[in-house]
């Protein structure tokens, strides 16, 4: 997988052509529409199970995958019923992180831009940093799988 530095609308396309993937793999979910919610797609798993997925396509590797502390708190705080996924695509691979039962390691601070992709600006954030081992699927470069 690679990727480039991309700008709101690349990432709005690679949102779309995931759901479509999901939804060909029996999935049932919509994309949000580039809206300023606090999840990517929303709808139902293959098993039928009501979903929300927030999606992020880093250009750069990194060993841990960064989740906003805000971001994690927003989509916790939705019904408890609803299976919070989280994917991550960078260079190296696809990893998915179902949250609802994940063991989130020790919060961290981090200098991030302000935002993802219109200001150089840097800010503290409160982040958890997630082990790759924690992904429920993972499909990078080493042709390691392990599947939902």
């Amino acid at each position: 997988m690679l990727f480039i530095k991309m700008g709101i609308k690349e990432v709005h396309k690679w949102e779309q052509v995931v759901v479509d993937i999901l939804n060909f793999d029996g999935w049932n979910i919509e994309w949000s529409g580039g809206s300023y919610k606090h999840y990517d797609a929303v709808g139902y798993t293959r098993k039928g199970a009501k979903c929300v997925i927030e999606m992020k396509f880093r250009h750069k590797y990194y060993e841990t995958k960064m989740l906003e502390k805000g971001k994690y708190a927003s989509l916790m705080a939705m019904d408890k019923d609803i299976h919070k996924l989280y994917l991550v695509f960078d260079p190296k691979g696809m990893y998915i992180f179902w949250l609802n039962n994940l063991e989130l390691p020790i919060l961290d601070k981090i200098n991030c831009p302000d935002t993802t992709l219109w200001t150089k600006t840097k800010k503290e954030k409160e982040v958890y940093l997630l082990e790759e081992s924690q992904a429920s699927y993972i499909n990078n470069e080493s042709k390691f799988n392990r599947c939902l």
